[in-house]
């Protein structure tokens, strides 16, 4: 089952599209203000939504800059592609940015979050062998255990136990790695579908020697009302991520959202 007993978190995804930089910057302090928990970007090399050769932005070497400009929340991309960069470099990367977030002599804020990839034009455009879904998956699992290794030979070593997010939903691959890897588990899924997702993962577990009781399940906010919200928290959700498009910034929906956290908590 997952972890029940945590207070509910709320993520905001900055979209890193169609804004300039000092755009991004000023959100980020804003956000952080706020009393957001964690900070997420998403790690592509062209927009998703709008116009497709809008201005757009690199997403691990913006978390570079987060972890020195932040002080509270955590942070990660939602989610890194693991198609992009060696596994082995992906591990260095997250600990010298987990390094890099500690401050005052406390532990990093860093989330590795990662998925198997899936935008087209980012492989075709930068030279990456797009494959197929299976094959994308395969190539997560065998660099999900590169990169974990490779935190317990890094020397300094991380400055805690990286939290690791995966994000999917297939039932034969992803819930697998998410039983076998996973601190927090990402979808979109539904509060109906929800337990039986949850099901599958804990049959993976068991076949993984793995005791899940830990698991944080997030999903998302976006086009969602809080009547949707509380159904996903009783079916188990604990972090809820807000999708977050500038550059004219709704902070007042933020606002919201971190109402409904406070009261769930209270």
């Amino acid at each position: 089952m997952p972890l029940l007993d945590t207070p509910v978190r709320l993520g905001v995804q900055l979209q890193p599209q169609h804004v300039t930089y000092p755009q991004l910057r000023d959100a980020v302090l804003r956000l952080e203000d706020l009393g957001v928990d964690i900070l997420f970007n998403w790690d592509h090399f062209y927009p998703l939504s709008g116009d497709r050769d809008g201005l757009h932005f690199e997403s691990w070497t913006m978390l570079g800059a987060w972890a020195e400009q932040t002080e509270r929340v955590e942070f990660g991309a939602l989610v890194n592609c693991n198609s992009y960069r060696n596994p082995d470099l992906q591990a260095d990367m997250a600990r010298t940015i987990d390094h890099m977030s500690a401050k005052n002599g406390g532990a990093g804020r860093f989330i590795f979050g990662t998925g198997a990839g899936w935008f087209e034009r980012d492989y075709d455009e930068y030279g990456y062998e797009f494959g197929t879904p299976g094959t994308r998956l395969n190539d997560l699992a065998d660099g999900l255990a590169r990169i974990t290794r490779r935190w317990d030979k890094l020397n300094p070593a991380p400055t805690r136990r990286i939290p690791i997010l995966i994000g999917g939903s297939g039932e034969q691959k992803t819930l697998r790695l998410v039983a076998r890897h996973a601190d927090i588990w990402h979808s979109f899924v539904g509060p109906d579908h929800l337990p039986a997702k949850l099901e599958v993962i804990e049959r993976w577990a068991e076949q993984e020697g793995r005791d899940t009781s830990d698991l944080v399940v997030s999903n998302e906010l976006q086009r969602r009302d809080e009547a949707f919200a509380d159904k996903l928290y009783d079916a188990g959700v604990r972090l809820y991520t807000l999708g977050f498009g500038g550059p004219d910034y709704d902070y007042d929906r933020v606002r919201a959202w971190l109402r409904w956290r406070d009261a769930k908590n209270a």
